[in-house]
């Protein structure tokens, strides 16, 4: 009985302590708030998700490989506090999509994003350098079709560029992850 009770005992210890490490600690445990008040420039997305924009990234599958490479032209356009960005994805597949955002953005730094696929609405915060926005992804049915939800983050690097990282979960637990980059791109 006493053998039974240490194993229940550190079986529930060992879950507290990864419970709080995601809660306290990990990525999901940011708030904008976090970098509100940072050096350097604020993030606008007006000024830095404006006009075409070249995206380059990866997808990590849940085993922390990756799983899918891509690059991406956008073009964001704003008129006062509402804006479009489209999105061509070209993957190493061979694969293309294409997504198209509306995004509106509050004087308090909400933001408020739709997009086909998207369940609903998605909801930000700017926080200094830093955005973070939470919605649901549907997956195309050539992927499942599951709803994931996911959590975004773009932080501003002092050269203009963003970095994007976003992690996407189904009953809490992590499936899938992306790493990006988006610059905007010279005039050719």
């Amino acid at each position: 009985m006493d053998m039974l009770y240490a194993v229940v005992a550190g079986a529930a210890v060992i879950l507290a302590l990864s419970y709080l490490r995601g809660r306290w600690f990990g990525f999901t445990a940011q708030a904008p708030s976090d970098y509100s008040g940072a050096p350097g420039e604020v993030l606008d997305l007006r000024k830095h998700l404006n006009g075409p924009i070249q995206c380059d990234g990866v997808i990590y599958g849940p085993t922390g490989r990756v799983t899918l490479r891509f690059t991406a032209e956008f073009d964001a356009t704003w008129d006062g506090n509402r804006g479009r960005m489209t999105e061509d994805f070209i993957y190493d597949s061979g694969a293309t999509q294409r997504r198209e955002w509306h995004l509106t953005l509050g004087n308090d730094g909400r933001v408020v994003a739709t997009a086909p696929d998207v369940v609903g609405e998605g909801l930000g915060q700017l926080g200094g350098p830093a955005l973070q926005l939470r919605y649901r992804i549907r997956l195309p049915e050539d992927s499942g079709g599951h709803v994931l939800d996911t959590v975004d983050w773009m932080y501003l690097a002092p050269n203009g560029t963003i970095v994007n990282r976003s992690q996407f979960r189904k009953f809490g637990i992590k499936v899938a992850e992306l790493v990006a980059t988006m610059r905007r791109k010279e005039a050719a």
